[in-house]
């Protein structure tokens, strides 16, 4: 069923965001801010990246009517501790769209304006799946940034399995759901 698949990837998607804020918080503001070769040019604005676009696809999974107005602003969020905050919250509103999501409509129709004011029209399904990719290589993205500060990054290559339970169930609990 398509919902429970996407709610796996919800869930360990907002496990990986919570294990990368956590390094990430530990950072210094310099460590956060230093201007370095990648996508976005820094770990802040990566991570701000990473949240403004989560917003957008959501707005448009949801209807929520906002459109590109989720990405205006670059940099919402300045400080590592309302920006992890902002993350966790849409990482939960996202996990509890793909909890109640059902066949029929992972594959209803969502309209997603693009950069140029054209239209597109898209399946919740192929939404999500670019969603949790998209992610998948941003959070790369910052990790690779991580490599050359202070902190090790996190592993993110872990999926929530039985075996690796314990772990999860942790970073779950801190996060207010039930973990693997």
């Amino acid at each position: 069923m398509p919902g429970t698949s996407f709610f796996h990837q919800a869930r360990n998607n907002a496990w990986s965001n919570h294990r990368l804020y956590g390094v990430c918080q530990k950072l210094t503001d310099d460590e956060r801010n230093t201007k370095r070769t990648a996508f976005s040019s820094s770990i802040l604005e990566t991570l701000n990246h990473i949240l403004t676009n989560d917003w957008y696809y959501l707005d448009a999974l949801v209807g929520g009517g906002r459109g590109r107005d989720c990405l205006a602003n670059e940099m919402p969020f300045t400080a590592i501790d309302k920006l992890a905050a902002a993350q966790r919250d849409t990482d939960m509103r996202l996990m509890a769209f793909c909890e109640q999501l059902n066949d029929k409509d992972a594959i209803r129709s969502v309209e997603l304006i693009r950069e140029e004011g054209s239209k597109t029209f898209e399946t919740v399904a192929d939404i999500l799946s670019h969603l949790f990719v998209y992610q998948t290589h941003q959070r790369g993205q910052v990790h690779a940034l991580l490599a050359v500060t202070g902190q090790a990054p996190p592993p993110l290559d872990d999926y929530h399995l039985e075996y690796d339970a314990p772990m999860p169930r942790i970073d779950f609990a801190a996060l207010g759901r039930k973990g693997a």
